[in-house]
């Protein structure tokens, strides 16, 4: 018993959330700009995987994981992707497809409220609300540093496209859009 601790309530409630608080970043991916990939992403523990040097997040502490909360329309979600982590999604509203692997080798799955799927470290992924709803989903990243996504060359060219880009530590930085 001589490792169990006593928490405050002020210091608990730095460990606290309230969803009718939270506002989604526009900026936290390259990606979001894209009309198809248009989404509402919270960062709600940890720093957060995130390419926006300003993120919000509400709940700073970082204990071996970050959750975030993701909404979109129909037919929005986020495209193929990759984490040196375990990205773990699940849906709390609507139906989501969650896919993987590039080319000949694509799989998917078809996900609703409380479902849940663990990808891998490193497979390249994407997500889709297949409802006819706005829908919300949490997803989970593993490990205590925030790390930064890898993308596929065409995301970044759409990107680019749409005036954002990454700087050399992985940052989103405006630039003058393609014509």
């Amino acid at each position: 018993m001589s490792d169990i601790e006593n928490v405050s309530r002020e210091d608990m409630m730095k460990r606290v959330a309230y969803w009718k608080d939270q506002k989604p970043n526009p900026n936290m991916f390259v990606d979001t700009r894209i009309p198809e990939y248009a989404r509402d992403l919270y960062s709600i523990i940890g720093s957060g995987v995130s390419e926006d040097a300003d993120n919000p997040v509400a709940i700073t502490d970082v204990e071996g994981f970050h959750i975030a909360y993701i909404g979109a329309e129909p037919g929005k979600g986020a495209p193929f992707h990759s984490h040196p982590t375990v990205e773990v999604f699940i849906p709390l509203t609507g139906t989501w497809s969650v896919y993987w692997n590039e080319g000949d080798d694509r799989e998917e799955v078809i996900l609703g409220p409380m479902d849940c799927i663990s990808v891998p470290p490193k497979v390249m992924r994407g997500f889709r609300n297949e409802g006819d709803a706005h829908a919300l989903m949490i997803g989970i990243v593993g490990g205590d540093e925030a790390t930064k996504v890898d993308w596929p060359e065409n995301i970044l060219e759409q990107a680019r496209a749409t005036g954002l880009t990454l700087d050399d530590e992985g940052n989103i930085i405006e630039v003058a859009a393609a014509e």
